[in-house]
């Protein structure tokens, strides 16, 4: 959030009080290599051992990116609000100043009404001898009613405008509080299920790192290849659309960069920063996490995908990836591993999502 932003915000507080006591916020994947396995008589742990290594480490990883989903959705989130709070501000002080020149007008005519010596209008002109007079008289009374009525009625409005800022700036930054503490929460849960997974890891031998390192590349190329013998990649020919291979150029430009939680590049990414950075690149604005692309995009069969299509993974929609054709994706995978081509099987499918309504083109 900017300087500017934070200082609004801070008005918008003082004024909210302020008011209140006035007035009453590709690579084609269609052959994986299965890595080979260490030679016999290794003095590390065994396979089975570093097998349930590397799912600890997976349930580790895959719960930091549920929290990082949490994350992102609470700091998107708190931008609306505190966007929401500086436009209410910005009411709330043009509202002020109406007021004080409504009250200084209103001030104006009780003066006039005072040099007139005290009387109303209305008792000038029963005063009055002169029949013209009396009728013209008649006339500005009637105009001086209308008038008055209508400032007063103007103060009123612009008085009961500046309670309801107050109270919809009130209620926005509550909830701008509330984001807060989720967003910091979420924080802290990233922190500690990497933490605890980089933990496990260093416990390893650099033997034992490298061939946990080719146990996941086992597991990703087993998934791969059953989800490729199924006979899937036949009946995936769909072509790109425009803004699809936008998209595809974006994110495959990124490869090499390394993950981080929260990261929409341009150094660093996520796996929903790096999807929704590519689409934006793209003219497409799409939701910032997995489980809203997930929940707002449209729907695809797998059999259906074409290029720029994202493949959400996972029951709770915790990891996306964009599919770059040929049965292979592209993503941002987890903390400790940068910006890959992968298979599009490798991990397990939930669903395909659309982020443009365009129509096949060659």
């Amino acid at each position: 959030m900017g300087t500017g932003k934070r200082g609004l915000i801070a008005t918008a507080v003082a004024v909210v009080c302020a008011v209140t006591v006035l007035a009453a916020p590709g690579t084609a994947f269609a052959n994986p290599t299965p890595s080979p396995s260490p030679s016999a008589g290794s003095a590390f742990a065994p396979a089975k051992d570093l097998e349930a290594v590397r799912k600890k480490l997976d349930k580790l990883y895959r719960a930091a990116a549920r929290a990082t989903d949490e994350y992102n959705a609470a700091d998107e989130k708190a931008d609306k609000q505190s966007t929401q709070v500086v436009e209410l501000a910005k009411k709330i002080v043009k509202g002020q100043e109406k007021l004080r020149k409504l009250k200084a007008r209103a001030g104006a005519a009780a003066a006039a009404q005072y040099r007139g010596g005290g009387l109303p209008p209305e008792a000038h002109l029963v005063l009055s001898d002169d029949p013209q007079d009396f009728l013209d008289g008649a006339g500005r009374v009637r105009e001086g009613h209308h008038a008055t009525k209508g400032l007063l009625g103007e103060l009123a409005r612009t008085q009961e405008d500046l309670e309801q800022y107050a109270k919809d700036a009130s209620a926005q930054l509550k909830k701008l509080e509330a984001g807060r503490k989720a967003k910091a929460a979420a924080q802290k849960k990233i922190e500690k299920q990497i933490a605890q997974a980089e933990k496990v890891e260093s416990a390893l031998q650099k033997e034992e790192q490298e061939r946990l390192a080719e146990l996941e590349k086992e597991a990703a190329n087993k998934a791969q290849t059953a989800w490729l013998d199924s006979g899937i990649l036949d009946e995936i020919n769909g072509k790109a659309s425009e803004q699809g291979k936008k998209a595809v150029k974006y994110a495959t430009a990124q490869i090499g960069k390394p993950y981080r939680w929260g990261a929409e590049g341009p150094r660093a990414y996520d796996c929903s920063g790096l999807t929704s950075q590519a689409w934006k690149s793209a003219g497409r604005g799409i939701p910032r996490t997995s489980q809203e692309q997930w929940k707002q995009l449209r729907h695809i069969d797998v059999q259906d995908m074409r290029p720029g299509d994202l493949v959400i993974y996972f029951g709770d929609a915790s990891h996306v990836a964009m599919y770059i054709g040929d049965g292979a994706i592209v993503h941002a995978p987890r903390p400790g591993r940068t910006i890959t081509i992968a298979g599009a099987g490798s991990m397990p499918i939930l669903g395909v999502v659309r982020p443009d309504a365009g129509t096949d083109t060659n």
